[in-house]
């Protein structure tokens, strides 16, 4: 690859503007062309960020100069966008989930590899240096051998405020496919893959109202559970018990802790790029009927913080470089995998085995990246 990496983004919908406002402000890349179904908002978002270039998805993948591909379409027709991308001689980046259906997302992984193309996959918040700060201090050994983690996500649900929810309510969304990833694409990063899931789902509400935009008052069906309770054994013998929400009234995100033989570490919010990781030691020995004082530790946050997009960015290097990136397709298919695994779970009334598994553990995002360094 020769720098700047030529970027093509096919989908102009809500999250396009981070990525947007992020890939164009790296010297490694330059955002050439922006497709949507829709062109003519392709054009507004072209034209917000001085991209050259608009139009449909057909003329993105005809694009000679497009290397990377970066397919924020809805989850519905991921595999579809992908494939397409990747018979168009292009590198693709996805938004999570990598696809819907373990077939058709298994075979987009074996034509890129087949073609000598990479896929990597959101989310990329693993990359963030809060994350890889927290990572660091866990492989350094700062509460022993994990042996248990929690996660949870709860909220009311993004009916009350994005203006058109009725995707993140549909088969392929819900809070498990929706927000399930970064908590289980963090966990997975950090205790390797998982053996078998079991998992409950409860769907209260048939239908949903929207809050918020043009459509506010209109109610839509619901199609998934939209509160599920997971339990996850992974290969290497830890566990893991989740919980993720659309039906909340109390509002908890970012609920990510590892349970050790040495202590107990809270890191970041796993939707998040940074934020405080702490951890503490188990009480002392008893003395005069009291126990000593448990404070917390601070674990130093280190790296720059940028936003969506970086995933991207370390997929490129890793190409230029010859070396494995972090948010792999292989890595997604993975976390898709479990959650499938979930949701068969809460079908049958019974533990899933995941058949999937990972060929090497996570990479470790090294110190010293910086995203607004030219390294290409």
């Amino acid at each position: 690859m020769s720098a700047p990496v030529g970027v093509g983004i096919i989908g102009a919908g809500v999250i396009s503007d981070t990525y947007l406002e992020n890939l164009t402000s790296f010297p490694d890349v330059t955002v050439l062309a922006v497709g949507d179904i829709d062109t003519e908002r392709a054009r507004a978002k072209a034209e917000k960020y001085g991209v050259a270039s608009w139009g449909t998805a057909d003329e993105v993948l005809g694009n000679p100069d497009i290397q990377v591909v970066v397919n924020l379409t809805i989850p519905a027709v991921h595999v579809e966008v992908s494939s397409a991308a990747i018979a168009a001689g292009k590198h693709v980046w996805t938004e999570k989930p990598l696809g819907l259906d373990r077939a058709g997302t298994a075979q987009l992984l074996r034509d890129a590899e087949a073609a000598g193309l990479r896929i990597g996959s959101a989310p990329d918040t693993v990359l963030g240096p809060g994350f890889q700060s927290a990572k660091r201090a866990i492989l350094d050994g700062v509460i022993g051998q994990p042996v248990f983690a929690q996660a949870s996500f709860q909220t009311q649900g993004p009916d009350l405020w994005h203006p058109g929810p009725q995707f993140l309510f549909a088969r392929g969304a819900g809070p498990l496919l929706d927000m399930g990833p970064y908590y289980l694409t963090a966990l997975v990063s950090l205790l390797g893959p998982v053996d078998r899931v079991a998992a409950l789902g409860a769907k209260p509400q048939a239908q949903r109202e929207i809050h918020a935009g043009p459509d506010e008052g209109t109610f839509f069906d619901v199609e998934v559970p939209t509160t599920v309770q997971l339990l996850a054994a992974f290969e290497s013998g830890q566990q893991a018990q989740g919980q993720f929400s659309f039906d909340s009234a109390l509002e908890r995100h970012g609920v990510l802790e590892i349970h050790g033989t040495e202590g107990t570490i809270v890191l970041p919010d796993p939707n998040r790029f940074e934020g405080p990781t702490r951890y503490v030691k188990p009480l002392g020995v008893l003395r005069d009927g009291a126990r000593f004082d448990q404070p917390w530790i601070d674990v130093e946050q280190e790296g720059v913080v940028v936003g969506r997009g970086l995933g991207l960015l370390d997929m490129v290097r890793a190409i230029a470089e010859d070396r494995p990136h972090v948010a792999t397709g292989e890595l997604g298919y993975h976390v898709l995998d479990i959650m499938l695994s979930a949701e068969e779970s809460i079908e049958n009334a019974a533990f899933t085995t995941v058949e999937s598994t990972l060929a090497a553990p996570v990479p470790v995002v090294p110190r010293d990246f910086d995203p607004f360094a030219r390294t290409i």
